[in-house]
């Protein structure tokens, strides 16, 4: 296990890495003038903005700049933005966002992983009859419709008929969360209702199933002890990757309803040539899902002890 970990930990310092310098590398490909706000560009003289570039290390030999790109990311100094909140630390910036994407995200992952396995449960319960059905169909239609759809029926629904906010107010969190925090989980209910039923139907039609239900066990027991602790195996692998990325916030969603998350945050960074937001996010969203990648090694390796990370020669 400890072979494991560094040698994970060294190959995630080094995608980081290698992403973050082509993110680097692609953002210094663009005109100057993107460095400049609109009123910076009309205002200041060709000699303003070359000493202002001088200022910032912009003209250095990219060799330079991107070493010292790296002792920044080494300090975790990631500067300040320049566009989304000029003047304001990188870290400032997207932590207040964070924070409403992450208290979001960990509500909705929950119920989505509640419901979804429990109807993948009753839909196996119940296979090939009505309520399998029901799930089988909820599950296409949400991958069949566009989000957009979906998103626009949740929202007249919600405020309609139930008179919940259809947009986000910090003066109102509670329930004006709720209608974003269904759209996000729509999709990841379908997903935990459609693995969980495959994986515990494989799990029923092998031999050791048929052998416990000769022998007398009851269906109750093979489910619970049985079929649904190895059908959960392949599954919870999955778990940590998507719970990080979904307290990073969620692009449409939170723009649908006008949350102040992480979701539109990447984007506006990028239209905008907010050059150490873009670069810091990047960074974050990779760490997210190499670290996701990695606890869900771990995971399935404690619900099942066969599995191992290492054969004897150290390897995966």
């Amino acid at each position: 296990m400890a072979k494991y970990t560094v040698k994970r930990l060294l190959q995630s310092l080094i995608t980081v890495l290698v992403i973050a310098t082509i993110v680097f590398l692609l953002m210094r490909m663009l005109p100057t003038d993107y460095y400049f706000t609109e009123d910076q560009v009309m205002k200041l003289t060709e000699e303003q903005k070359n000493d202002q570039l001088m200022a910032a290390g912009m003209l250095d030999p990219i060799g330079e700049q991107l070493l010292r790109f790296y002792g920044q990311i080494i300090r975790l100094d990631f500067g300040t933005s320049r566009r989304i909140q000029n003047g304001q630390p990188v870290v400032a910036v997207i932590g207040s966002k964070f924070t409403v994407s992450m208290r979001m995200g960990l509500i909705s992952m929950a119920f989505s992983l509640v419901l979804g396995v429990a109807l993948g449960i009753l839909q196996t319960r119940n296979k090939d009859h009505l309520l399998d059905h029901v799930g089988a169909g909820y599950t296409i239609l949400v991958n069949a419709v566009p989000s957009l759809v979906s998103y626009s029926l949740v929202l007249v629904v919600g405020s309609k008929v139930f008179g919940l906010p259809s947009l986000y107010s910090t003066r109102n969190v509670g329930e004006s969360s709720i209608l974003p925090i269904i759209c996000i989980s729509l999709s990841s209910v379908a997903y935990y209702a459609l693995w969980t039923r495959r994986y515990m139907v494989d799990e029923l039609n092998k031999d050791y199933i048929k052998l416990a239900r000769i022998k007398g066990m009851a269906t109750k027991d093979i489910m619970v002890k049985h079929v649904l602790k190895n059908a959960f195996v392949p599954l919870i692998q999955y778990i940590p990757t998507s719970l990080l990325l979904t307290i990073s916030g969620s692009l449409l969603a939170e723009r649908f309803f006008s949350v102040p998350g992480m979701g539109p945050l990447l984007t506006d960074a990028i239209t905008r040539y907010d050059l150490n937001v873009v670069q810091t996010l990047v960074i974050l969203y990779a760490s997210l899902g190499i670290i996701g990648v990695f606890l869900g090694d771990v995971a399935m390796m404690i619900l099942d002890p066969r599995i191992k990370l290492v054969d004897k020669g150290g390897t995966r």
